[in-house]
């Protein structure tokens, strides 16, 4: 038997397994979910945004790419989002802009 002191590396690893045996789409899934939960501080949690900020639910992947690049080359003033953006590599924004995209918007 394990002592406890052992769990939290054998949960790390079980998990690490459990994630390279999901098929590329889950693990994309996953990692997308992960990504834009960056955004919900100003999007929402799932892109329905609440108040004045840009809800991103049901945006065009393509849509919400263009806007990004336009934060990242100063083309669109921001406050933060500049900042953010650059943070992303284009990978890791697709995956954002293809989690908010799938998901539904407010009617």
């Amino acid at each position: 038997m394990h002592s406890p002191s052992h769990w939290p590396a054998r949960l790390a690893m079980l998990t690490g397994l459990a994630a390279a045996a999901m098929p590329a789409t889950a693990q994309d899934a996953l990692r997308a979910r992960s990504l834009a939960a960056t955004c919900a501080n100003c999007h929402g949690t799932t892109g329905q945004a609440v108040g004045d900020m840009k809800s991103l639910a049901g945006m065009p992947a393509g849509k919400l790419l263009a806007m990004v690049e336009d934060f990242k080359s100063g083309a669109q003033p921001a406050t933060v989002m500049h900042q953010i953006a650059k943070g992303y590599t284009a990978e890791q924004l697709e995956l954002i802009a293809g989690h908010f995209a799938a998901q539904q918007p407010k009617p």
